[in-house]
């Protein structure tokens, strides 16, 4: 099997030295093993992407010297693609438009919390605190013909009795090119998630199933954040007919707070560290990469 990777930034700010580690990671690994390096730009979220940061994006990898291997896929030219995902997935009746605001969510999570701790996510946020089963299908059905705000929902509790049996996904030990492992997923511990709302055509999870499994993606090269959510997306894989990519969750670049770096914390930009006179060759080393695009790299650094 050849490998094909991809970087997936986001063109709603500049890249920090936390994206330039994913992308020299999935860069290196596919000219060790022979394969392709492809850039995906996700920009379903049309509100917060901007065309400056798009190109700022491409000039970037083009001073790391990482061009992609093909033409950019942008996520915006492909909304029927997650329509017609998620037109299935309702069908099957295994979607549901659920009708609660974010306040309303958040108020009910807060009178569950008086009587015991409501449940939390891998990431730490509460589960969707209103079961399916408050509305009726028919009543739901109704108030979206009547145009009532509404997002869509995986109903996680028939989605995992519909695949059946243990999930795993393949994750690759020590580095991208590692020898996998079998990791069991558990989606449950998401609770009902979101595939859609009214602004944002497909959700992350749903986006990233469709978008790897139609460029064939046979490596997912991340961040370590995004280690528990891939029980979520081995699970669309599953309901979708999807064929899984083996999975690398790389370590995280942290700041000097021992947080992830971010660009909403203002972690510096590369343009930033570009002007300030650094080479391709010190943010390898700030990274604790090797020069030679080798795949071996320390993991105790985060």
């Amino acid at each position: 099997m050849s490998l094909l990777c991809r970087f997936a930034p986001s063109p709603n700010g500049h890249l920090h030295l936390g994206h330039a580690f994913s992308a020299l990671v999935n860069a290196d690994a596919a000219r060790a093993a022979g394969g392709r390096f492809l850039l995906r730009i996700e920009d379903i979220d049309i509100a917060r992407s901007r065309p400056e940061f798009e190109a700022g994006i491409l000039e970037d990898l083009r001073w790391l010297e990482i061009l992609p291997d093909e033409t950019p896929r942008r996520q915006s030219r492909h909304v029927r693609l997650y329509a017609a995902a998620l037109a299935r997935l309702e069908a099957a009746g295994l979607a549901y438009p659920a009708f609660e605001s974010r306040a309303e969510i958040a108020r009910a999570v807060i009178a569950r919390d008086i009587a015991a701790p409501w449940p939390r996510d891998p990431d730490g946020m509460p589960l969707y605190p209103f079961p399916r089963t408050a509305l009726s299908d028919k009543e739901r059905a109704r108030r979206r013909s009547e145009g009532a705000p509404f997002v869509l929902r995986l109903d996680m509790d028939r989605a995992v009795a519909e695949v059946g049996g243990d999930l795993s996904w393949q994750e690759a030990q020590g580095d991208p090119l590692g020898p996998p492992a079998s990791v069991m997923a558990t989606p449950a511990a998401w609770g009902d998630v979101v595939l859609a709302r009214r602004d944002a055509p497909a959700s992350y999870h749903l986006a990233v199933v469709m978008d790897d499994a139609e460029q064939a993606i046979s490596h997912v090269i991340r961040g370590a954040d995004l280690f528990h959510a891939t029980a979520v997306h081995r699970l669309l894989q599953a309901l979708l007919g999807l064929s899984p990519p083996i999975y690398h969750h790389h370590r995280l670049i942290r700041g000097a707070d021992g947080r992830k770096l971010s660009k909403s914390a203002g972690a510096p930009s590369l343009s930033a560290l570009r002007a300030e006179g650094l080479l391709p060759g010190d943010i390898r080393r700030c990274l604790d990469l090797p020069a030679g695009g080798s795949t071996s790299y320390p993991a105790s650094r985060t």
